[in-house]
């Protein structure tokens, strides 16, 4: 573990180094963020602003769900895109031999070997719009410290996902639409699930599991979260990870390496 530890640090130092070359990305980054932040409010607001609201869902409520989504899209632009998104130039180029030749787990080193600061900016407007929220419904440092146990399982669920999309590069090398639409699809968690008919809940919680990313840990915030969707949140987030792991092994049986 250690040594994974010490990778990490010198990986994420050197992409940081890197990145700080170019330090009017961060600005644009920003303004990128808080557009994209209003325009979130905004469509939230068009549903508030005559007295309607979501069953269940006060705006304050609405917004604790909107935050946790901005935190995942932070976590996503700084974390997983600028390293899973790299699998298939990896596959394209050849350069996935180097890496399978390293004395380390490929999908570790796939997984971490960068990170891009530019995603900052959403994890930090996500922080402090769930602690506005926080703050206006009166929610206690204890149902915060709850909250993290669904927002980190929703961290794997997103991760695993995207992996495996990811994986599937060695068959299809262009699966930049497909990224997309799962982009496409995970919008979804801007609202509350009471916020779509009951077919689209079912599809948002079963099929894709939006639900797991933003509602759930939203509610387990404002404790009425129940302890079966909370276990159903960790067996998902195992089951998906585990699947990822075997699904990357599976699919390196059919990759044809540069060389070959």
């Amino acid at each position: 573990m250690k040594r994974y530890l010490k990778m990490i640090r010198l990986f994420w130092s050197a992409a940081i180094a890197a990145e700080m070359e170019y330090r009017v990305n961060f600005i644009l980054a920003s303004l990128s963020s808080v557009g994209n932040l209003a325009g979130s409010l905004f469509g939230l607001f068009l549903f508030y602003r005559k007295g309607y609201s979501f069953a269940g869902w006060s705006w304050e409520e609405a917004l604790l769900v909107l935050g946790v989504f901005t935190l995942l899209q932070g976590f996503a632009a700084t974390f997983l895109a600028p390293n899973l998104n790299k699998i298939v130039r990896h596959v394209q180029e050849g350069t996935l031999d180097f890496v399978l030749l390293k004395p380390v787990k490929s999908q570790f080193w796939l997984s971490f070997h960068t990170l891009s600061p530019w995603g900052l900016p959403d994890l930090i407007f996500g922080v402090v719009l769930i602690g506005y929220a926080g703050t206006r419904l009166g929610i206690g440092i204890n149902s915060y410290l709850i909250s993290l146990i669904p927002i980190s399982f929703g961290l794997v669920v997103l991760y695993s996902l995207w992996f495996m999309l990811g994986a599937t590069s060695i068959w299809f090398v262009k699966i930049y639409n497909v990224t997309e639409v799962l982009r496409g699809l995970l919008e979804a968690g801007r609202y509350p699930m009471v916020a779509y008919p009951t077919a689209f809940r079912f599809f948002f919680t079963f099929v894709v599991p939006v639900a797991f990313l933003t509602t759930i840990p939203a509610e387990a915030m404002l404790g009425r979260s129940q302890v079966g969707w909370l276990i159903g949140a960790g067996v998902l987030a195992l089951g998906l990870f585990f699947l990822s792991s075997w699904f990357w092994r599976f699919a390196l049986r059919f990759y044809t390496s540069a060389s070959s």
